[in-house]
């Protein structure tokens, strides 16, 4: 088992699990509610480099040949210029592009989103996932960790917070509520 960096050619294992994790933004993401269409378009984002769904920003464990789970993380500092991609191309589509709203602050390394497959959930993957990603933290040297989650996601909430991560206010993304919870490294 192994965390590596994402390469374009994981597209079709990552993004159905992308979606998974990240439900309705999907669609907000795309600017689609067709499932063949968003899954094309944040397929397109995914293997290009420059933009919040690119796969510079996502890390894949790997298990029998297989991936198991990802997970997407990069710094608030850097949110304008990776989003800026995505609202153009909804601005295109004819779309305002404004519900793309940035979900971290400068100071923070987010973990924007994170889904294990199917075959290995219940496998301490998700738990190993998040360890990868705090890792990479401290060898960026950033000391303020953040994800988002679901109000409604009790289980995987208790998880963040065993694992120290403490509720920070909410965030509204695509009509949905979310508690931003945050870590500090020392």
């Amino acid at each position: 088992m192994s965390v590596r960096q994402a390469q374009p050619s994981d597209v079709h294992e990552v993004i159905p699990l992308l979606l998974s994790a990240i439900g309705d933004i999907g669609q907000m993401l795309a600017g689609t509610t067709d499932h063949a269409q968003m899954l094309d378009t944040l397929g397109q984002f995914f293997t290009q480099s420059g933009n919040r769904l690119s796969y510079e920003n996502v890390y894949v464990l790997e298990r029998e040949h297989q991936i198991a789970g990802f997970f997407l993380a990069y710094h608030g500092h850097d949110i304008a210029a990776l989003d800026a991609p995505i609202i153009a191309q909804l601005r295109e589509k004819g779309l305002s592009g404004d519900e793309v709203v940035p979900e971290a602050r400068p100071n923070e390394y987010y973990l924007d989103s994170i889904a294990v497959s199917p075959n290995y959930q219940g496998q301490g993957i998700g738990t190993l996932l998040i360890a990868e990603f705090e890792q990479i933290a401290r060898q960026l040297n950033h000391e303020r960790l953040l994800l988002i989650v679901d109000l409604d996601n009790v289980r995987a909430r208790a998880l963040y917070e065993r694992l120290g991560y403490t509720e920070d206010g909410s965030i509204e993304i695509s009509s949905h509520l979310y508690d931003r919870m945050i870590k500090l490294l020392t």
